[in-house]
């Protein structure tokens, strides 16, 4: 059970964000509220559950806290809302269709003896009010975090974040992880998934250890691209915090995170910015597109399956059990495609009997799939993923947009992230930052556009965009 502590860290936090907005400049206090508010606070199980109302916890509390302090110190500053129609649309069905979740869920569902009941309209109110709340760090960015200083200042932030939290993350490769216990009282997971080749993966105050690995990617990519953005001692110290996250990333023991590094690590260092948004687009839309992949058999599954074998039979039969469960929950999705079964894990398989749930929901996808259906799950994905898209086409040639250093990192590392999803609910703030400033910056580069060359904009089709 979560300590007083715990609690206290939850419930002190938005004053934490208040000073920061009051000694920070906007831009800077947000990154900053959201990013140490991930790092620090305590996970889940750890919040505060209200009737009526979503958990309030380390996801949701600085994304509230950040939220009313903008509203009331720099509410003045415009709308939210994105400018262009097409990200206002998939906006509006990801925070609505849970309203058609409900409605089409009234109804009890029963295994045996076992049954979960239907959703009513607290249940409404909640789910939407939730996916709201989900999308504040991208509705904040999106009007904030528009130009080249902030795309630096959110990777720099991610760097010096990363290396203190490599301090903590050093101390449970070499201790096992107890960090959580020590401070927030309880264990956040299942202590035998933190063995890994022999040895120790950090978990820190996140939620697993394939949380950290990620975010420990983010950080080698991130000191990557201001290495090569820069000159002079800050390019020296980059390259050095490069080389030293990218040792903690081996020690973190996470497979998929370190072939994500291994990948990105020279894209961003050979390639030109252009050329890494044409990569990120082509990774988002693989994420986007797996479902349907997967349905027409055209996932190499065994291949994927012998490859990890390769590596231990370990990892191979942890794969192997993902998919087993993802063709199960699928299945269970399609009796309802469209809006999805709603909350309460009546997307799930039970046991008959005990009403133990009997299946696993490993990928972000199948749980956006299972619970909102096709209309959410091609919402939050298309929501995440449609900024990299117009970014690609602002950087057209022809439209002679100067794309900034920093671009098509923060592409590649939200694509990154989105392609993780495939196998792990690894949907977090930092991911919905990553999604709102590069929409905010989409849209600073089309009305740039639209102000050089006007005659090109009325009318097209392309002005949903």
């Amino acid at each position: 059970m979560p300590n007083i502590i715990a609690f206290g860290m939850l419930a002190i936090w938005p004053f934490v964000t208040l000073v920061m907005f009051r000694r920070l400049p906007v831009e800077k206090a947000f990154i900053w509220a959201i990013v140490a508010g991930y790092l620090i606070l305590p996970p889940p199980p750890a919040g505060f559950d209200f009737p009526l109302l979503p958990a309030f916890d380390k996801d949701t509390i600085p994304s509230l806290s950040v939220f009313i302090i903008c509203f009331f110190m720099y509410g003045h500053r415009g709308s939210l809302m994105p400018d262009t129609l097409l990200p206002r649309l998939v906006l509006a069905v990801f925070i609505l269709s849970p309203m058609f979740t409900v409605l089409t869920n009234g109804e009890p569902v029963f295994y045996g003896q076992v049954g979960i009941r239907g959703l009513g309209t607290t249940d409404m109110l909640a789910l939407c009010m939730l996916q709201f709340i989900t999308v504040i760090p991208f509705l904040i960015a999106r009007k904030f975090l528009v130009d080249a200083a902030s795309q630096k200042e959110i990777l720099k932030v991610f760097v010096f974040s990363g290396l203190a939290y490599s301090l903590l993350m050093l101390i449970e490769v070499r201790l096992s992880p107890q960090l959580n216990t020590w401070v927030y009282g309880y264990f956040q997971h299942v202590f035998g998934q933190s063995i890994r080749f022999g040895g120790y993966r950090p978990l820190v105050f996140l939620y697993h250890g394939i949380w950290v690995a990620l975010f420990a990617m983010m950080v080698v990519i991130s000191a990557l691209a201001i290495a090569k953005a820069e000159a002079g001692k800050e390019k020296l110290m980059a390259y050095v915090a490069c080389a030293y996250m990218l040792v903690v990333l081996v020690l973190c023991k996470s497979m998929g995170a370190l072939l994500f590094a291994i990948f990105l690590l020279p894209v961003v260092f050979l390639f030109k910015r252009n050329a890494q948004i044409k990569i990120a687009a082509l990774i988002g839309a693989l994420a986007v597109g797996y479902p349907l992949l997967k349905g027409l058999d055209l996932v190499p599954v065994q291949w994927m399956l012998d490859q990890a074998a390769a590596v231990s039979e370990e990892r191979s039969a942890s794969l192997k059990f993902r998919f087993d469960n993802e063709i199960i929950l699928m299945e269970r999705a399609m009796l309802k495609p469209l809006f999805g079964w709603g909350s309460w894990g009546r997307n799930h398989i039970l046991d008959p009997v005990s009403g133990i749930i009997l299946t696993v929901t490993d990928g972000r996808w199948i749980i956006a799939i299972g619970v909102y259906g096709w209309v959410g799950f091609l919402a939050e994905f298309g929501l995440l993923t449609l900024p990299i898209f117009m970014i690609w086409r602002e950087a057209k040639p022809s439209y002679g947009a100067s794309i900034t250093p920093y671009a098509g990192a923060i592409s590649l590392l939200l694509a990154i992230n989105v392609l993780d999803m495939i196998p792990n609910a690894t949907l977090t703030p930092l991911t919905w930052l990553f999604s709102g400033a590069l929409l905010g910056y989409a849209e600073t580069l089309r009305a740039e556009r639209i102000a050089r060359t006007p005659s090109m904009e009325p009318f097209h089709w392309r002005t949903i965009l």
